[in-house]
């Protein structure tokens, strides 16, 4: 195995190194059981044990409220871009929904939910290639609206909205697929909140639906079993069987996250990378960040080189230094380094210190 491999992906990303000795040292024998995580039935009183634990262990992370169910969702976070629509857009006769398009999941979202209703774009910010939030207003949000949908934080162009929305009465839907964990959040201000596994949570092909209890139930009935909220709730996520290893390792990031002190410190942590990162960007003149300042992401640092040459250059000799996934999204370009809850400090400075070495014998 090589040692000091920096994994700046956007996702699968880079699960905590702890995390991964232990699926490695429990692969073969799961809680004594003789058998892997993998082999078990989703059905055993030791998985079932597990899948409780996990809801609990979520909860007390992020303080969420009573009123909201945890479900785990087949697809991934692209499968709820039709799912969300599916459950709730028929809350209300005009079956209406409001997106506001800052990159292109966003954009995806919206395409997708036109196939079940109305689908108003409020707000986008495509002209400025989507480095920059779109403006929020409360006065245009349509009151015959069943939902207003948002992705909180943009992987491929490294934009955050820094405060959610007030949305009053109108239940906010928020895509948090690439910041879920990484900042406290109020989730009492959230209708419903989901997020791929893939960068801060676990592996690919699940995503974990937070929704507020009174969201349930809105799904017409020939909604498919597999896409229906209300289904996963009464059945606990297990109407068929799951991905059990995927919440398997949910579990032990959300213990590796407890004992980094839980959400609120890792924030912390997360800041202060962004922060190392940002300051090399703007004390350069060699180096250009795609998001304007004010938007900018805390999981995702979205640069560019001079020319497609030197870009080449830096990508190349970032993977022999053993810093990789560096190149950027095809429809941004440029670099990305995806420093989420697990990339530590360390990994931060190594590219850092290549950029200004890079900088200084290629400016």
């Amino acid at each position: 195995m090589k040692e000091n491999i920096y994994n700046f992906g956007a996702g699968p990303a880079k699960l905590p190194s702890p995390v991964i000795k232990q699926i490695q040292e429990e692969f073969l024998d799961f809680k004594n059981m003789g058998s892997s995580i993998i082999e078990i039935s989703h059905r055993s009183k030791e998985f079932d044990e597990m899948l409780y634990e996990t809801d609990a262990l979520f909860k007390e992370i992020v303080s969420l409220p009573d009123n909201y169910r945890i479900l785990y969702v087949h697809g991934g976070a692209k499968m709820q871009f039709s799912a969300i629509p599916m459950n709730i857009i028929g809350r209300k006769p005009a079956k209406k929904a409001l997106y506001y398009e800052s990159g292109n999941f966003a954009r995806m979202a919206a395409n997708e939910a036109k196939k079940y209703g109305n689908v108003v774009t409020v707000a986008k910010s495509a002209d400025t290639n989507y480095d920059r939030i779109p403006e929020f207003r409360k006065e245009d949000l349509e009151q015959d609206a069943s939902y207003v949908y948002i992705t909180s934080n943009n992987t491929l162009f490294g934009t955050r909205w820094h405060e959610f929305p007030d949305t009053g009465d109108l239940p906010l839907v928020v895509d948090a697929t690439s910041e879920i964990l990484s900042r406290k959040m109020d989730y009492s201000k959230f209708g419903i909140l989901f997020a791929g596994a893939q960068k801060n949570l676990g592996p690919s092909g699940m995503a974990l639906v937070v929704i507020r209890e009174d969201l349930l139930g809105y799904a017409p009935d020939n909604t498919p079993e597999l896409l229906n909220y209300k289904i996963y709730d009464e059945k606990h996520s297990l109407s068929n069987t799951t991905n059990t290893f995927a919440i398997y390792v949910i579990n032990l990031v959300l213990k590796w996250l407890k004992g980094q002190g839980g959400v609120a410190a890792i924030e912390k942590i997360n800041e202060k990378k962004a922060a190392y990162l940002y300051q090399v960007l703007d004390e350069s003149g060699f180096y250009t960040g795609h998001a304007h300042k004010d938007h900018r992401s805390i999981m995702n640092v979205t640069f560019n080189l001079p020319s497609p040459e030197l870009l080449n250059r830096f990508l190349k000799g970032s993977g022999d230094a053993g810093l990789t996934a560096l190149k950027g999204h095809r429809s941004v370009g440029g670099a990305r380094a995806s420093i989420y809850n697990a990339m530590p400090m360390e990994g931060i400075e190594a590219l850092a210190s290549f950029m200004k070495e890079f900088e200084r014998t290629n400016g």
